[in-house]
């Protein structure tokens, strides 16, 4: 998704496109955070490698065309974080999201940001502003919503998220079996626009799914990891000024 993040930032046009970018702020903020995300593409996704997410659906001598797409959902929790002089330690949030058929033009098909009930004004604007950097690519729709991020939690061999008790969301990892009793960790590997990271802990998942709306996507056995980040207003200060 990095080189796709890249293409997407180098291609951006004038249009009628949802932009998942706000201004520059004037707060100084940072954030640590731990993500438990999935998606549909198979282990490992490949849109980290690639502009066009893997085919779906296509059946082999039927002439059939594969259907492209990468719906996932993104579980955020922070370790330690602030947004000028709101702290945004322990805040929750979830993203879902599509990126489209292929996103090597700059733009993404759909990203829904959902804000745990328990956030004040202050942090949501923070957590909106900080993922506007993460992720500066344009969205064909990009909307915001509100929920309750009820159960986060893992451990070295599996992984929990529930969104409304997973009548909204759900994201269900565990472990595949290694060389070792410990976990596979892929590193050095560009995660967005994050300038650090400590390396994807790989776990596909049991379930991964999106449960509102016309956009309501299930998938199992699927892509699925862990990953701790790390970016501050000073990491976006020194890439402006290049």
């Amino acid at each position: 998704m990095r080189r796709a993040m890249l293409l997407a930032v180098a291609g951006l046009a004038a249009g009628s496109a949802a932009v998942y970018v706000v201004a520059a702020p004037a707060a100084d903020w940072a954030m640590n955070a731990t993500v438990i995300e999935a998606c549909s593409c198979p282990m490992f996704c490949q849109c980290y490698f690639n502009t066009k997410p893997a085919g779906h659906g296509a059946h082999e001598g039927h002439g059939g065309a594969a259907d492209h797409f990468c719906r996932a959902n993104l579980a955020y929790k922070v370790n330690k974080g602030h947004y000028g002089g709101a702290k945004l330690d322990g805040a929750k949030f979830w993203v879902s999201s599509d990126l489209g058929a292929d996103f090597s033009k700059g733009e993404m098909d759909w990203a829904i940001l959902t804000f745990d009930k328990a956030l004040s004004p202050a942090q949501r604007e923070g957590i909106q502003t900080i993922m506007g950097h993460m992720f500066p690519v344009k969205w064909k729709s990009f909307t915001t919503a509100e929920g309750v991020v009820d159960k986060w939690q893992f451990t070295k061999d599996e992984a929990h998220a529930l969104l409304d008790g997973g009548k909204s969301g759900e994201v269900k990892l565990k472990r595949f079996a290694g060389m070792t009793a410990e976990p596979i960790v892929i590193k050095n590997l560009a995660y967005w626009g994050a300038p650090r990271h400590d390396g994807f802990v790989l776990m596909p998942n049991e379930v991964e799914a999106w449960r509102v709306g016309d956009k309501a996507f299930e998938f199992k056995g699927t892509n699925g990891f862990m990953i701790t980040f790390d970016i501050t207003s000073n990491d976006v200060k020194k890439v402006a000024s290049k």
